[in-house]
């Protein structure tokens, strides 16, 4: 389900989405509703899109030397569809009606009008339903909520210019404003008592750029589960760049 998520998710950033709302229920595992207010998809490209390898992120051969995108393999969608029974709801700025499409086990049930906003809505449902030797693999519902917790909670920090929303099973984990403003996103994921004890690091030195908030003393945590590290809008781990960090901490403390 955190996978499942994290692709769709990412699809609505590279859409241009400003307000991305994810809403799970059984960890994901039963039902996966994500909804964005991005481009969307034109109804010729809606079926072609869950094909293998089928994308719009590139164009041709030059464009691989300056993706900017999250994504573009164009494997999501399709390996998605395969495994569950996908519902897309879409329509662009400029089209006068919005469509849908119903993809399950990898084929086409149902294509027709459908009033929809700008923007897309992806319902992903039993996931795994076909593939049993791989559903029994899925851990228990609250441990795969965490998960998809985790795996928003890095996107909303990466991109503070989007609006992320979180419900699971009714609940609202967690809401980042959206505002632009690094600090208030983490203000809305750990809250005051982590917010008052940070400072910000901005520094740039030739192309190179560095900007977020580390924490002092009375922040420290007892472990590294709050440490995030992102390159380009996408999360990484580091073994450099944590050893780094961690040799500065103990020069200073």
């Amino acid at each position: 389900p955190a996978s499942v998520v994290k692709e769709m998710a990412e699809n609505s950033v590279d859409a241009g989405a400003t307000v991305v709302s994810v809403e799970i229920k059984a960890g994901g595992i039963k039902y996966i509703k994500i909804t964005d207010n991005g481009c969307g998809f034109m109804e010729d490209d809606a079926v072609i899109a869950f094909d293998k390898h089928a994308t719009s992120k590139i164009m041709n051969a030059n464009d691989l030397f300056g993706v900017n995108t999250l994504g573009f393999r164009g494997e999501a969608l399709a390996s998605i569809a395969a495994v569950s029974d996908v519902t897309l709801i879409s329509r662009t700025e400029d089209a006068e009606n919005g469509f849908m499409v119903n993809i399950k086990g990898g084929k086409l049930i149902d294509s027709s009008i459908y009033a929809s906003s700008k923007g897309s809505t992806f319902i992903v449902r039993d996931l795994f339903y076909n593939t049993p030797a791989r559903y029994k693999f899925l851990k228990k519902d609250s441990t795969e909520a965490g998960y998809v917790a985790d795996i928003m909670q890095k996107l909303a920090l990466a991109h503070p210019h989007v609006s992320f929303k979180l419900v699971s099973d009714g609940k609202v984990v967690f809401h980042s404003p959206g505002n632009n403003d690094m600090l208030s996103c983490i203000h809305s994921i750990y809250g005051k008592s982590v917010t008052d004890f940070l400072c910000k690091v901005k520094y740039e030195m030739d192309c190179i750029s560095v900007l977020g908030y580390v924490g002092v003393r009375e922040a420290t945590y007892g472990n590294r589960s709050r440490q995030h590290f992102f390159v380009n809008g996408r999360y990484v781990k580091s073994k450099i760049i944590t050893s780094k960090v961690d040799g500065r901490y103990i020069l200073n403390f």
